[in-house]
């Protein structure tokens, strides 16, 4: 018998498979729980931690370039940042890392940015509870925190410390809205069915309204109206103004009290030796706002419901809350304080001069010209350092002063205009008649301007 040797069959090699690494993630990260807050020198802290931002492609945005896009939109960090950001892979679109800084940006396309992110503080002050039912918690909000994560803040938000307070898993749900500096009334739903309700009697112009102010100089007795109308000028500096093309608005304003100077009250004017130097005293003869002396309180009742109306109307009027960083700043608009200006056409100038307080410069109200903390509330104010941080080479902030982390305007009180609810606070602390002077420490109807239209409020 014959034997063949046969060769075995040859068994083709496996294909080593070769495994695409996924794309980079898209959303965020880490949830740190509980929160990194820590309380230092009366503010409240968040340790500094990583994060990705996340968003869909705006109208606006569409068919512009990526870079483009960061360093028109956003002004936390400078156009060098942004760029690196991009090419490093920190910013993605759909997540992945795009070839150029010139990606056009269509619509449906994710955004993501994970970058090392430090949050500026807030005050300490506790969010005071003034209801609380099964369906609604009505706030006092603390001036200075903003009600949503936006910008710079996320776990430094009404949203964010009650959810710490309350809960992981509790998900609160504003109802009215109030800017970042103010204080005051807010309505916080704790299911949806509760929050749509109250959010669709807002929308409907059903519920009262109104605020307190603090302003410069002595304001008119009476009943004062503004119905200029408001215009948007910068969305990314927040910056809107009295403009006869704007939106319109219309606001009812009566004085509850004017607060002298001291050195007046008595009657007679002490002699005071002036030991200004020559370079003051130019700059004080220049300050429009400077023959307004003392400060009011103002009752406001606000018509309609345009971004910054009221703090827009009372610089309109020549008396704007008296430490407002944006329209009480004569850096930023001059020594009038664009008193009775709906015309002029220097918006480019305004944004480019606003655009630099807090980075190089510090936003100085009208108030603090006159206190002999001046230099001190300067040196505390918040602004860039010149230091940055050893992990991710972020420009790093100051503190800012406690005179940063609000103005004077505060929303006093929300009612339903059937009478269903009422809900109110008592007067802020600044409000209140200075040491060594009487005033109104409450409200009273003979300086309600809700009374104005036909005894009720307006629908």
């Amino acid at each position: 018998m014959t034997l063949a040797i046969v060769e075995p069959a040859q068994i083709p090699e496996e294909e080593t498979e070769v495994l695409v690494p996924p794309p980079a993630v898209v959303t965020t990260p880490c949830d740190p729980w509980p929160r990194p807050y820590y309380l230092e020198d009366g503010l409240r802290k968040v340790q500094p931690y990583h994060f990705t931002y996340n968003t869909y492609c705006k109208q606006r945005w569409r068919g512009r370039e990526l870079l483009d896009i960061f360093a028109t939109e956003f002004r936390d960090r400078p156009h060098g940042y942004y760029k690196d950001a991009i090419e490093s892979g920190k910013v993605t679109v759909n997540g992945q890392k795009v070839p150029s800084v010139k990606e056009i940006v269509k619509n449906g396309d994710v955004i993501s940015h994970t970058l090392h992110r430090h949050e500026p503080p807030v005050t300490a002050q506790p969010i005071g509870i003034v209801h609380e039912d099964n369906d609604m918690i009505v706030i006092n909000k603390p001036a200075g925190v903003p009600v949503h994560p936006a910008g710079r803040y996320n776990y430094n938000s009404i949203v964010e410390i009650m959810r710490a307070q309350r809960g992981h898993g509790w998900n609160p749900l504003p109802c009215n809205r109030l800017d970042r500096l103010t204080s005051g009334v807010m309505f916080i739903g704790k299911h949806p069915k509760a929050a749509e309700k109250l959010t669709d009697q807002i929308m409907a112009r059903t519920v009262k309204k109104e605020y307190v102010a603090r302003v410069i100089g002595e304001f008119p007795e009476g009943d004062i109206t503004c119905d200029q109308p408001v215009m948007q000028i910068s969305p990314k500096l927040g910056l809107n103004r009295a403009r006869a093309s704007g939106k319109d608005a219309r606001t009812i304003f009566k004085r509850l009290a004017y607060y002298p100077p001291k050195a007046k009250t008595d009657g007679t004017i002490p002699k005071i030796e002036d030991h200004r130097s020559d370079k003051q005293r130019t700059r004080d003869s220049k300050m429009a706002w400077k023959v307004k002396e003392g400060y009011s309180i103002v009752r406001c009742l606000p018509l309609t419901g345009r971004t910054h109306q009221l703090r827009v109307h009372l610089q309109f009027l020549g008396h704007p809350i008296s430490n407002d960083p944006i329209y009480s700043n004569q850096r930023v608009f001059g020594p009038a304080l664009a008193a009775g200006d709906a015309l002029s056409d220097d918006d480019e100038d305004i944004i480019s001069k606003l655009s630099k307080m807090g980075k190089t410069e510090v936003a100085e109200a009208m108030e603090y010209h006159d206190e002999l903390m001046e230099e001190y509330n300067k040196k505390k104010a918040e602004k860039l350092t010149g230091k940055r941080c050893e992990i991710c080479e972020t420009p790093l902030y100051s503190d800012p002063g406690l005179h940063e982390l609000g103005i004077y305007l505060h929303a006093r009180r929300y009612a339903c205009q059937d009478g269903k609810w009422d809900y109110e606070t008592s007067l802020p602390e600044w409000a209140l008649p200075p040491p060594g002077m009487d005033g109104p420490t409450f409200t009273t109807k003979e300086t309600d301007p809700l009374a104005l239209v036909n005894g009720a409020y307006p629908s």
